[in-house]
């Protein structure tokens, strides 16, 4: 999974997914052919059968994907078929590993065909609102990698309500109001240190008290530049008003700690030993593991503040669809237990469904103590990044 800053669209381009690349694109992830052993399904309008892969071809490759218990949820083949056109409006650098999976949907489902046309979350948030304002909107589902881009949409009244079906297995917190949005796939604040250094006791519970940790003194590293550190710093706002934030940014420079240009750039010098800790989305050290199992890396959690943030990537029904059937049951194709399993052990992402457990170890989505706080918030950017630059942050 990647956050805004990973967000490769400079434009919005416009794709029909092609079903060819399907096998080429999943080989590297250890899926490999549609084994149709786990069930079958009858189109009767077309005749077509639907052959579903087995659930292991759902999963990706390495020390992480392997052995893992079968997922609970509901599976793919127990859902209605899909069938007809979808435009789809996918925001963010993630693009990649989700038209993987629309791939799958479409060699799942030969009459099911999918348009989607990509660029960053914020700016195709816009151009939903802007459409709907103008009465043209051209999506049917705007897939995003964050809930302040959705919770833009449905504060513009740019959204149709998921039905409580369709958004029903996930948690609440992970949904907009009135089921204008659902997350699909989330992502966790942690503290990824090294365990030659330090052990889990030495990471405070809040993130206030970081700066007096002498472990830490010149020794932990944060990269302000990223989007998802940029809404960690936010989410302190939210909480704790600019002026403790300020002060919170001030302290943790006075204290040593270095920048650099992205997260997983930090997991990995965190397992190399040359940092004992630093901040950082939770799956760059899943990444690390995932390659180097015995890298001396582990993850801690804070309790109830910004540093415990949970932020997800989601997906709405654009207003004026005319599909509303077919993107609830898209939906649910996102939250079936074959997609969860899939964006689990690929990007390493948090399940949004109980049945599904993270990734390495991990502690599930429902034994972390994530802020109270409204995730479409996060939206309100600008002042955060004024403060970071009075603090000397950015």
């Amino acid at each position: 999974m990647t956050d805004n800053n990973d967000e490769n669209s400079t434009g919005r381009g416009v794709h029909a997914v092609d079903r060819r690349r399907f096998i080429a694109a999943t080989g590297g992830l250890g899926i490999t052919a549609l084994a149709g052993c786990n069930g079958e399904g009858e189109d009767d309008d077309a005749g077509v059968t639907a052959e579903i892969p087995s659930l292991t071809e759902f999963r990706g490759s390495g020390t992480l994907a392997s052995g893992r218990p079968a997922p609970g949820g509901t599976s793919i083949e127990d859902l209605p078929d899909l069938s007809g056109d979808l435009n789809l409006y996918i925001g963010g650098g993630e693009g990649g590993i989700y038209y993987q999976f629309v791939e799958m949907l479409q060699e799942i489902y030969p009459d099911f065909t999918v348009l989607t046309s990509d660029a960053g979350s914020a700016s195709l948030a816009q151009t939903v609102v802007d459409e709907v304002d103008a009465g043209a909107a051209e999506a049917d589902v705007f897939w995003s990698i964050d809930a302040s881009s959705l919770g833009y949409v449905a504060d513009n009244d740019a959204y149709e309500p998921l039905s409580d079906e369709a958004v029903g297995p996930v948690p609440s917190a992970f949904r907009g109001g009135d089921n204008a949005w659902v997350g699909v796939a989330g992502r966790a604040r942690s503290v990824p240190y090294n365990t030659d250094e330090l052990s889990e006791s030495d990471i405070p519970d809040t993130v206030a008290d970081f700066p007096e940790v002498d472990a830490f003194q010149d020794s932990m590293a944060w990269a302000p530049s990223y989007g998802a550190f940029q809404a960690f710093v936010t989410t302190m706002r939210l909480q704790r008003g600019p002026d403790e934030t300020r002060q919170w940014l001030e302290s943790m420079v006075d204290a040593g700690i270095v920048q650099r240009g992205n997260e997983y750039v930090i997991a990995q010098q965190v397992a190399d030993g040359a940092l004992s800790a630093g901040f950082g989305n939770h799956y760059y050290a899943m990444r690390v593991l995932n390659q180097r199992p015995d890298a001396p890396i582990d993850l801690a959690f804070t309790q109830g503040d910004a540093g415990a943030l949970v932020n997800v990537a989601g997906a709405l029904a654009v207003k004026g669809t005319e599909k509303a059937d077919l993107v609830a049951d898209f939906v649910r194709h996102l939250l079936s237990a074959e997609a969860q399993e899939f964006f689990a052990t690929v990007s390493f992402a948090y399940p949004m469904i109980p049945g599904v457990q993270p990734v390495g170890g991990l502690p599930t989505i429902d034994e972390l103590s994530p802020p109270d706080i409204d995730l479409a918030e996060l939206a309100e950017l600008e002042p955060t990044l004024e403060l970071m630059r009075e603090a000397g942050v950015l």
